[in-house]
């Protein structure tokens, strides 16, 4: 929904098990009418939508991607977003690091996102700009030597550069803007702002300015600008907390470089302070978090490092004398404490505040998919808590 004419905000149906398209429009129709009704009921709720690559190749048969129209038009329904990180399954089955493959190593990676883009742009209203966020490249921990690294980000940007011209050729085609937003995350080859910047200074424009004069007789300045216009960062709060960054300070980092902003993923992390006096305690709360289905990576500052575990069950099993860590578990973002444990609540409040005097992007999406594995006191119906947590970021607005 259009929040005080600035924002398209809602939440990723990532939440909904989509393996296929049956099962995902089985999910939108039980639950986004419902979710508008409550939130939105006067204004068109947009969706932030996520497909699997089978439901996104499924929703090319026959009339299938018009039928979806019809629907959403006559429920006052609009798409503003995709997240296209997961490809297969991300429900009821274990996903942990699979949720990065296949990379964008692959051409399957670019197969998928192009096809999800040519989706996005028949469904996108006219007059709005719309974007995908997607993986950080790849796993960390599948390139273990400087020349698999190297390899990797240099096979991730000239597939990143054919999406460019993708977008380009769409945008010649529909006059809709489109972009590609780059989620970094802990473990992903694309952690933190420093990281972003590196791989499109060092990788991604200069191959653009190779492949675009090559194969388009584009000049190196033109080509640089493309980069730019077409692939920006997805800020996941959650994500961003880990890496230890301050939102202002990172924002105005990017900016300096042209790097864009896509889109916010509103979300929170788990912060842990322990306390001498509880810290068994903590630790048993904690625990309570640990599940099989998600990679709960952990963080922790040292001096200007930050560390990251790769597992929760890493630092459970180890129980180190650690003063805060930081834990990669989307918690409800309505709450900034559970029990003895705390959230990165804080961080959503000061991107709040920053948007309030800079406009760095008008899609902010909601990304509170572990409903499903919280521990039980923290469950409560599915649409109740999305609802919750909608109107707590309206509010905040």
């Amino acid at each position: 929904m259009l929040v005080d004419n600035n924002y398209h905000l809602s939440y990723c149906t990532n939440i909904h098990p989509g393996e296929n398209w049956e099962r995902t429009l089985e999910s939108l129709k039980s639950y986004v009418p419902r979710i508008k009704a409550e939130v939105s009921p006067d204004r068109p709720f947009g969706i932030g939508l996520r497909l699997s690559n089978t439901a996104s190749e499924e929703l090319t048969k026959g009339y299938i991607l018009e039928h979806f129209k019809k629907w959403l038009d006559e429920n006052n329904l609009y798409v503003f977003t995709m997240n296209g990180f997961p490809y297969g399954n991300f429900h009821n089955q274990r996903v942990k690091e699979e949720v990065h493959a296949p990379d964008w190593t692959t051409e399957e990676r670019l197969r998928y996102t192009n096809r999800l883009f040519d989706q996005l742009a028949f469904l996108l209203p006219e007059g709005m700009s719309g974007g995908i966020s997607t993986s950080p490249i790849s796993y960390k921990h599948w390139h273990n030597s400087f020349g698999a690294l190297d390899l990797a980000f240099t096979l991730g940007a000239e597939h990143l550069v054919q999406v460019v011209v993708h977008l380009w050729e769409v945008e010649e085609r529909t006059g809709k803007h489109l972009h590609l937003d780059i989620e970094p995350e802990p473990d992903g080859l694309l952690e933190n702002s420093d990281e972003v910047i590196h791989f499109f200074e060092n990788y991604l424009i200069p191959m653009a300015k190779v492949i675009l004069a090559r194969e388009q007789g584009i000049d190196g300045d033109r080509a640089q600008s493309m980069v730019l216009r077409y692939i920006a960062v997805c800020y996941d709060v959650c994500h961003f907390s880990l890496a230890y960054e301050e939102p202002g300070i990172t924002f105005k980092k990017l900016a300096n470089h042209g790097i864009q902003v896509g889109k916010i993923q509103v979300s929170a992390a788990l912060k842990i302070i322990f306390d001498a006096d509880n810290k068994g305690k903590i630790w048993e709360a904690l625990a309570e978090f640990n599940e099989p289905t998600y990679l709960h990576q952990v963080t922790e500052k040292i001096g200007d490092e930050v560390r990251t575990y790769s597992d929760l069950p890493v630092v459970l099993e180890e129980k180190r004398d650690f003063k805060e860590l930081r834990a990669h578990f989307h918690v409800p973002i309505f709450l900034d404490r559970f029990g003895l444990l705390q959230s990165t609540q804080d961080q959503i409040l000061k991107v709040i505040a920053y948007l309030k005097d800079y406009k760095i992007t008008d899609q902010l999406e909601i990304e509170t998919y572990t409903w499903d594995v919280l521990p039980p006191d923290l469950k409560a119906p599915l649409d109740r808590s999305i609802i919750r947590e909608i109107q707590w970021l309206k509010n905040k607005l």
